[in-house]
């Protein structure tokens, strides 16, 4: 086996270990991770990066933002919990690119995913990364299996994971909003 398999082979490995320690660590800590809204910006930035890093299993971060953008500047709540986040799907494409023989061809989900991608290249990372679904792990994954370079990935990512969590924080504030409206 050449060093460079063997490279991201190991690669694959750590990353994958380090999603579980972060995926058990998003799963004790529960709503607790919604607690970190009391940090601000760094908070949420911390929430959404361990909530993105996980693989399989969600961690609640999204109402970090929802909460942080209520009472802080919503843009700069949608930048912090985009930054955290894209940084924590890295997980997802190193395990692509350090063990993406281990992606089974046969399941439906990913045979999807793929065909998306084979036709629309990074656009359906970047549509995954906007709205809220459990296929965009897949796409990571897949991401780093297909060697896309990991600088257009994070592009794609952060544009939009921006977008999402700029809609989550303006919705924080408009609750706010009208909740001073309401009394």
């Amino acid at each position: 086996m050449s060093k460079i398999k063997l490279g991201k082979k190991y690669l694959g490995i750590f990353t994958l270990a380090a999603s579980l320690t972060l995926g058990v660590l998003a799963f004790l800590l529960g709503g607790k991770i919604t607690d970190l809204q009391s940090l601000g910006y760094i908070g949420v930035f911390i929430a959404n990066l361990i909530g993105s890093a996980t693989i399989i299993l969600p961690a609640p971060s999204f109402a970090a933002t929802i909460a942080v953008g209520a009472f802080l500047n919503p843009v700069l709540t949608g930048v912090s919990s985009a930054l955290g986040s894209t940084l924590g799907e890295l997980t997802g494409y190193y395990i692509g690119m350090g063990g993406g023989e281990f992606i089974k061809s046969d399941d439906k989900r990913i045979q999807k995913v793929r065909a998306w991608m084979d036709r629309h290249g990074l656009w359906v990372v970047f549509i995954l990364a906007a709205i809220p679904n459990p296929l965009f792990d897949l796409a990571g994954i897949i991401s780093g299996a297909s060697s896309i370079s990991v600088w257009k990935y994070m592009a794609a990512v952060f544009s939009g994971k921006l977008i999402k969590f700029a809609v989550l924080a303006y919705a924080g504030f408009g609750i706010l909003k009208l909740f001073n409206l309401a009394f």
